[in-house]
């Protein structure tokens, strides 16, 4: 059974920075795609950035400049370095990952930012 844990979320001020982490662990053979979504109460879960297994990312318009996402493949680890934090950033941080083929989600994480 593949599990993916999030780590890193917490409260931070405006313009400030928080990194995110998501690993993977289990019977694992192969992981494409690494995407981190959010979501705020009543409202869709959100796709902000997706990182291919050789590197390629892409970020939503909302996020491009601040956020990084980056992975370890040896780690079977995402990675989301979130800087110039907005009160608009908060949510609940949730990664995502093609594990052995199948979309596996990790449990999410809270991001506070206050204003």
């Amino acid at each position: 059974q593949v599990q993916l844990v999030e780590s890193g979320g917490g409260l931070v001020q405006a313009g400030g920075s928080l990194s995110l982490s998501c690993a993977a662990s289990g019977t694992i053979f192969s992981i494409n795609a690494m995407r981190w979504f959010r979501q705020t109460p009543g409202k869709q879960r959100d796709l902000v950035a997706t990182i291919s297994r050789s590197g390629n990312t892409d970020y939503a318009d909302s996020v491009k400049g601040r956020f990084t996402v980056s992975r370890d493949n040896a780690k079977n680890t995402v990675y989301l370095q979130m800087n110039n934090l907005k009160p608009e950033d908060t949510a609940v941080y949730y990664c995502n990952a093609a594990v052995n083929y199948i979309s596996a989600w990790g449990q999410g994480t809270r991001v506070t930012v206050s204003s």
